[in-house]
């Protein structure tokens, strides 16, 4: 299985204009090292937007959901650092879920990840379900395609108030379910899933296609290793 454990926290999000450098350092230098510190937290990847789409996407991998509503992370929350509290104002368009993990086929980490936010039909749900697992397992081996995912919301725990949350200047947004294609190849992965994951053949077996497709390119990737040095340093 390419994804580590089985929870992932998924967000989208812009930046406001002038602070994309700011932004940048801080996530990588102390807020992607602070997270996967954090118990439970496995790894942590950060992407930007190739073509249309919210200008940042973040996934943490982590054991399971359950650590999204532990203490450890909560305290986290509850308590922003001092760059946390200057960055989190510049966030733009949130929309932050934390998932458990479905589905997940693959090896290894490609540098593109193509998203798409789906909700299935009242009624649908095993179905749909059925039908993704089979062509996700199909697709995880196409060319240029290295791993295919479906992370379904949690909604509650996506919604628990924190301090840090209250930093942002709009309410956050969730999603439903998620599909991750990642692969080697950026055209690749977004001509296999406009085959098999088109808007058309999702409602065909009762799910509504989102607005958020989105290809991404992957920029930093951290792990509990990374932490743990930046902490001895």
């Amino acid at each position: 299985m390419a994804l580590l454990g089985r929870g992932a926290f998924v967000a989208w999000h812009d930046v406001a204009d002038g602070s994309t450098a700011k932004y940048d350092r801080w996530h990588s230098r102390e807020h992607m090292l602070e997270r996967v510190a954090i118990p439970g937290f496995l790894r942590g990847r950060r992407y930007t937007v190739v073509g249309a789409g919210p200008q940042y996407l973040v996934i943490y991998e982590t054991a399971d959901a359950g650590v999204f509503t532990a203490p450890a992370y909560l305290e986290r929350l509850d308590n922003p650092t001092p760059m946390t509290r200057e960055v989190m104002p510049a966030l733009r368009n949130m929309n932050r879920t934390l998932c458990r993990v479905e589905i997940s086929f693959g090896c290894g980490i490609g540098q593109a990840m193509l998203t798409i936010q789906l909700s299935p039909e009242g009624g649908h749900e095993p179905t749909h379900a059925g039908w993704l697992r089979s062509e996700l397992e199909q697709l995880a081996g196409q060319p240029g395609v290295v791993g295919a995912h479906l992370v379904i919301a949690d909604e509650a725990a996506s919604r628990t108030a924190t301090r840090e949350k209250q930093l942002r200047s709009q309410a956050d947004e969730v999603a439903n379910w998620v599909l991750l294609i990642e692969g080697y190849d950026l055209t690749l992965v977004k001509d296999q899933c406009g085959k098999v994951l088109s808007s058309e053949r999702l409602e065909e077996y009762g799910a509504r296609a989102g607005s958020g497709r989105s290809l991404y390119g992957l920029v930093h990737l951290v792990t509990q290793d990374d932490a743990l040095s930046a902490q001895q340093r």
